[in-house]
């Protein structure tokens, strides 16, 4: 029985996708809720899985077209046998390799940076099929099952010209299309530079009240609800007592109107394979501490594997960027529009501080708040980090809400 394999229905925020990587061929055999195909789009990979044991008869859209929402594929033959293809004969041996380039990880689909991982390979090595020198899942499998050749003897090379190889090596180049994503992502930092009037105010907190908090309870807490503490949690609280308390650190701008949000939806910066993702922590106002991690570490798992919705990552009012877990002492993130206001976490490190006339050596983070001038005044954002510094300082405060 023919089947039609159509892409996935797209949430209206995404207009089209990419044929990122065909994962069966025509005529090869396909099991029930196999993956066949990924579709890249601006925010996610979406993966077409078979709808019955058979084999794909026909591909209408190859790897790198454009789809649109429910475009057709390709064709599928349910319960047919997978066909036997005739031996190729062996291709002639290249006089001269070509130049080996390193390939970004931004330019290899989940699939192949997964295999390549496994057998430890090096991308560089094996030869791309797909669109623009692509790899293909179905490359590094060739890559895989292929005889290693003995290293051929050859006498060393001359000092000049062996310099020459080597001036010649350090300048090679290779040209890759830039994922979906990092396109979006491009687009979406560009358009915060260019349209929203960003500062950016400093602070510091003390950090030994709530590493003293987690030594005490760590132990207990991840007994009692499975899940580690982190210090995340404690600043998407300190953060949304203090948007509660500064509305327009909440707020958006639409046209000429102010829109001010009556939710706290967190968005919390993800580093993936990839590129950056912001998945959003729904009505933080009403997450428990352990609800928060959770949730965290939830969305890094699934961005690690690539299973990320949309709907994960749509809206939120306020966003929080952790550099620190990369060592970044100190940094000015940039807005995620409409959102007027973005707060970075950095490095903990110990430094000496004036404490009551006396210098002690404490744990301090720099905290950097980035924020749409248009809206939101220079003093209501100092006051609003400051609000985050005092309540993270003393966590007491995050229990009575002052």
């Amino acid at each position: 029985m023919a089947l039609e394999i159509k892409a996935p229905v797209f949430p209206e925020s995404v207009a089209d996708g990419t044929v990122a990587t065909w994962h069966k061929k025509p005529g090869e055999a396909v099991a029930r809720d196999e993956l066949i195909v990924d579709i890249e789009t601006d925010k996610v990979v979406l993966e077409v899985v078979a709808p019955a044991d058979g084999v794909i008869s026909k591909v209408l859209k190859n790897e790198g077209d454009t789809v649109l929402s429910q475009e057709v594929l390709a064709f599928f033959e349910a319960g047919a046998a997978a066909s036997v293809a005739a031996p190729s004969a062996a291709a002639p041996a290249v006089a001269a390799a070509a130049p080996e380039v390193a390939v970004p990880d931004d330019a290899l689909s989940p699939a192949v940076r997964k295999l390549i991982a496994e057998h430890n390979l090096d991308p560089a090595r094996i030869s791309g099929s797909g669109k623009g020198g692509r790899l293909t899942k179905e490359d590094v499998e060739a890559h895989i099952k292929k005889p290693a050749a003995p290293a051929p003897v050859a006498a060393a090379p001359a000092p000049a010209a062996q310099a020459i190889a080597m001036a010649v090596g350090e300048r090679v180049e290779k040209r890759v299309p830039m994922t979906r994503l990092r396109a979006k992502v491009a687009e979406r930092l560009l358009e915060a530079k260019q349209s929203t009037a960003m500062l950016t105010t400093f602070n510091e907190v003390n950090m030994k009240p709530v590493m003293e908090l987690r030594k005490q309870y760590a132990e207990k807490f991840e007994k009692v609800h499975g899940v580690r503490l982190g210090f995340m949690s404690f600043f998407v609280r300190a953060a949304v007592e203090a948007l509660k308390r500064f509305p327009a650190v909440n707020a958006s701008i639409d046209g000429a109107d102010i829109v001010y949000h009556g939710f706290y939806d967190v968005g919390v910066a993800v580093s993936s394979d990839r590129g950056l993702v912001v998945p959003i922590l729904r009505n933080t106002e009403r997450m428990s501490l352990a609800e928060v991690e959770k949730t965290v570490g939830d969305f890094g798992k699934k961005a690690k594997d690539g299973k990320l919705t949309i709907e994960e990552m749509t809206g939120g009012t306020f966003t929080i960027s952790n550099g620190g877990v990369f060592g970044s002492l100190l940094s000015t993130p940039i807005l995620n529009p409409p959102q007027t206001a973005i707060l970075g976490m950095h490095k903990i490190q110990e430094r000496p501080m004036a404490v009551n006339g006396q210098v002690v050596i404490l744990p301090m983070m720099y905290l950097a708040l980035s924020y749409d001038h248009r809206l939101i005044d220079g003093k209501e954002a100092v006051s609003f980090l400051v609000a985050i510094k005092d309540l993270v300082e003393d966590p007491a405060r995050l229990l009575l809400e002052i």
